[in-house]
């Protein structure tokens, strides 16, 4: 098993200002290239580490402990992070990383579904062990369910279409037999240069693993754990979760949640911190050349302010 290259290694890293005796999160910890990093720099520190792929964790594990021993691996996600850290009695953090959506590895093993160059079973499961894929969306829910989930995660115009042909053709079982339903869905004059399931597979991803739900206040609660002038960094790949994370980071500069047009706040609210990536950070020049997932990549750093 093999992992491409982390995504904007040398901005992630900057941006969370590591500091040697820190304790740091990564709670998307993936092929360990952020986290490996993130060790290198901590001799005296804690890196938490956490991922929902088994096979992420075991590749991670052998990575980390060929730099040192101060780590400790966790299955779960961001949304267990709180609730991890009350486990190892850990109170504060100095920074957190969330690097969101499908790794490269999840993309590049055929058999995991996520893809829709090569032909598998319809999955798309980031954690194996939950019961719902892929292919229990497509075949079990309706074709209004279907439009619905295709237009929120996908923005997929031809959403009614598309669930209307999957309807019709089910049972689909493989990518290839949706990729080639989405084919007969979306008018070939209608298409773009891009292949015409990205934003169907996108979806359907997104759905199974539960990916947006709950995300910004996932969001808040990590930052509710840093340290004074600690730092989260998020990395983003589609514009629903960038816009996600700016709004989330915006609200909690602002403090106030009151309604628009009420002149003095009367929620009590109070900033917690500050933006410090007015505009997302991308990938260089350079990177683009080399690694194809910086493409779509974007940045956004926040930082606790003092209590």
């Amino acid at each position: 098993m093999s992992y491409h290259l982390s995504v904007m290694l040398d901005e992630v890293i900057e941006s969370l200002r590591i500091q040697s005796d820190g304790i740091y999160l990564d709670a998307t910890v993936g092929g360990g290239g952020h986290a490996s990093k993130i060790l290198e720099k901590i001799d005296r520190g804690l890196l938490i580490a956490m991922d929902k792929d088994d096979e992420a964790l075991h590749y991670a594990k052998r990575k980390l402990k060929a730099i040192g021993g101060n780590f400790v691996l966790a299955r779960g996600d961001f949304a267990n992070a709180p609730e991890l850290l009350d486990e190892l009695e850990i109170d504060f953090i100095d920074g957190a990383l969330l690097d969101l959506g499908v790794s490269s590895h999840q993309l590049d093993e055929a058999m995991r579904g996520f893809s829709y160059h090569q032909d598998a079973p319809l999955d798309m499961r980031m954690d194996r062990s939950q019961k719902q894929n892929a292919q229990t969306i497509v075949n079990e829910y309706s074709e209004d369910e279907l439009t619905d989930i295709l237009y929120r995660y996908g923005e997929e115009k031809w959403a009614r279409r598309i669930a209307r042909f999957i309807v019709e053709y089910r049972p689909i079982e493989t990518t290839f037999e949706l990729v080639d339903v989405i084919k007969r869905a979306v008018p070939a004059g209608a298409r773009d240069r891009k292949h015409p399931a990205r934003r169907t597979f996108q979806a359907l991803r997104i759905a199974v693993n539960n990916e947006l739900d709950d995300l910004s206040q996932n969001i808040e609660d990590i930052v509710e754990r840093l340290t004074p002038g600690g730092r989260i960094a998020i990395l983003t790949f589609h514009s629903l979760e960038d816009r996600i994370v700016k709004n989330t980071f915006r609200d909690l500069e602002k403090g106030c949640r009151c309604p628009e047009g009420i002149p003095v706040c009367v929620c009590g609210g109070e900033s917690m911190g500050k933006v410090i990536t007015r505009k997302p950070i991308i990938a260089s020049n350079r990177e683009l050349e080399f690694n194809t997932r910086s493409r779509s990549a974007k940045l956004r750093v926040f930082e606790r302010r003092s209590r």
